[in-house]
């Protein structure tokens, strides 16, 4: 009997020691690591980098957004303790960097630039406008800009094209290819899945709720989109091609000429490149960095060119100049109820940050930063009628749009007093829809059923029923007052009426350039002009920026520096392995269920564009 039984505990003693030693064995690195990353913070702190005459190396790593989860400077400290070369997932601040250089142009030992750009992931055009803003301040002071690379994607190739000089390896190529939607549909994934969707909405253009409804675009949807799309891209090459010199033409003509020229150089990408003089030289890499150890010395340590990494970059820090402050509040990815997440919108974090920026004596006027396509509009509204409370208490506001400031982000831009958006901008949008989805076929197909007592059809509300006539009713009725209320609210803002409003709405997208030809905004500009309209608004002949921004706990911090470790040390897909369509199912399928589960507004309303945003891969 003893042995029976040692027999039936042995696997269950063996599978318990082996959690026991996982545990231990988890709990053990998490140690570590904690004690390895706080040693490596208190050194960080009290070791100020060595002053390094010679480049500016702007190394970027991942993607730039308004507001980073994460400062810039101890994301790279973080990643290089914990042992993660490369993190394509890194978000950079856009004012950091901006701000970054343009304090390198007034350092005597900053004399000049160096882009490396292959870890760089992408950003939107306005973002790329506003770093090449400061590029050119920087190139005008006449320090030299190099830009090297062994290929440049779109957005790399963006900012390399305000450097004197574009290095690229023989083997090397520039990919430049144009801008392009994909969506996906799921009509018949819902129809096989014996899953009802409940599609509420309001404005002919208000292409969010297409994928439940079709499995295609809708020609509507199809005509406004390829509008924004070609002047998006028309902007691109139109920056770019001044940048080099060359004629828009000449720069980017047709498929079938760039093809032909192709085979001209019999496949030669990099040739290709030179040929069109989107390149200046083709050089190998010791050769480029000869060349970069000639404009800036070598470094006797590493033997390498004089330079500093932009994470490392340290400028002298001035005194801020006397005077008001003017708060700058940002509004960074799709809105949500509730409190902040990272690279969501909080309804209530965002509303508690205007609520305080309008009691604070010293606070002037507010620059709302908006890079949004919405969300809830519950939240939505939460923050708007802050906003509307601030301008009451006779704090100027003015909105600045970033890359995008579509349907909720249009929404809670409607209290300003001034809106400056940039020509690349997408914004409007202005429509409203709801989504129920109900799971009464599917469960009855695996033999799951609901039944019950009810006081009221409006009480019988459930996704394991069908929406009663009653509810469905309520429920459009209610989208359709939100849609009122939204033009409404833009036609006091713009001092029009709401019919006049609704001809420019029904959920169509605007990029920025239009925007201001419908009067949606009052100009195009980007972050300074804002800065400066909201001086000038309240009376400030000199001030300075009160930044609204939640640093995460060293907790925090140290699970997001933990995670970056995981990635780097287990075997991860790597994108770069796998076909543009295929990168691009995936980051759409991943974008599509991350937003679903940010829906949590309480009355399953939403002003969400959710297609308006595509990066300049």
């Amino acid at each position: 009997m003893r042995t029976f039984w040692r027999i039936i505990s042995g696997p269950f003693k063996w599978v318990w020691y082996s959690l026991t030693f996982i545990r231990e064995f988890i709990l053990n690195i998490f140690l570590v690591v904690l004690i390895v990353f706080g040693i490596g913070i208190c050194l960080h702190i009290h070791h100020s980098s060595p002053v390094v005459k010679g480049a500016l190396l702007v190394d970027l790593t991942g993607t730039i957004v308004d507001k980073a989860a994460i400062n810039n400077k101890f994301g790279h400290l973080g990643r290089e303790l914990l042992g993660a070369s490369s993190n394509h997932r890194q978000e950079n601040s856009l004012f950091d960097i901006v701000n970054t250089i343009r304090q390198a142009k007034k350092d005597s030992n900053i004399t000049g630039i160096v882009l490396s750009l292959k870890n760089f992931s992408g950003a939107d055009q306005t973002s790329l406008q506003y770093i090449g803003k400061a590029l050119r301040e920087f190139h005008d002071t006449g320090k030299p800009i190099y830009a090297v690379g062994d290929k440049y994607s779109q957005s790399q190739y963006f900012l390399a094209s305000y450097a004197n000089k574009i290095y690229l390896t023989p083997q090397g190529s520039v990919d430049l290819h144009g801008i392009a939607t994909h969506h996906l549909y799921y009509k018949t994934l819902l129809h096989n899945l014996k899953i009802n969707s409940h599609i509420f909405r309001v404005g002919t253009y208000k292409s969010a709720v297409e994928p439940f409804l079709r499995d295609n675009m809708s020609e509507d949807a199809r005509e406004a989109d390829s509008r924004w799309v070609d002047q998006l891209w028309q902007h691109y090459v139109e920056t770019v091609s001044a940048n080099r010199k060359i004629s828009v033409e000449r720069f980017f003509p047709s498929a079938q000429v760039m093809l032909e020229d192709l085979r001209s150089v019999q496949g030669n990408a990099a040739q290709f490149a030179l040929k069109y003089k989107w390149v200046d030289k083709i050089i190998s890499r010791p050769m480029i960095d000869a060349a970069l150890i000639k404009a800036f010395g070598i470094n006797k340590h590493n033997k390498a060119f004089n330079a500093i990494s932009i994470y490392d970059y340290q400028p002298t820090t001035t005194s801020s100049p006397h005077g008001g402050k003017i708060a700058v509040i940002l509004a960074n990815g799709a809105i949500i109820d509730g409190s902040e997440t990272p690279g969501l919108v909080g309804g209530d974090t965002t509303a508690d940050q205007i609520h305080h920026a309008r009691l604070d004596p010293t606070i002037k006027a507010i620059v709302f930063r908006i890079n949004s396509p919405g969300g809830s509009v519950t939240a939505s509204e939460i923050i708007r009628s802050e906003l509307a409370a601030a301008r009451s208490a006779g704090k100027p506001i003015v909105v600045s749009m970033g890359g995008m400031a579509a349907s909720g982000g249009y929404w809670i831009s409607t209290p300003a007093n001034y809106i400056i958006a940039s020509p690349s901008t997408l914004t409007g949008s202005i429509g409203i829809f709801g989504v129920i989805n109900t799971l009464e076929e599917s469960l009855d197909k695996i033999g799951v059923h609901t039944d019950g007592i009810t006081t009221s059809p409006l009480a019988d509300v459930s996704i394991t029923k069908t929406l009663s006539p009653e509810f469905s009713q309520m429920m459009q009725l209610k989208v359709q007052h939100g849609y009122n209320h939204f033009l409404t609210l833009v036609a006091q803002s713009l001092h029009k009426t709401p019919e006049e409003i609704d001809k420019i709405g029904q959920g169509h997208v605007w990029i920025g350039t239009d925007a201001e030809k419908n009067g949606l905004i009052n100009q195009l500009g980007d972050f300074d002009d804002a800065v400066n309209k909201a001086a000038e608004l309240a009376k400030l002949k000199k001030y300075q920026l009160h930044w609204y921004l939640d640093q995460p706990s060293f907790f925090e911090l140290l699970l997001m520096q933990t995670g970056i470790s995981i990635n780097a040390f287990m075997p991860r897909l790597n994108p770069s392995w796998l076909p543009v369509s295929v990168t691009q199912l995936v980051n759409q399928v991943t974008m599509d269920a991350a937003i679903g589960f940010t829906w949590n507004d309480p009355q399953n309303c939403y002003a969400f564009c959710l297609y308006c945003a595509p990066m300049v891969h």
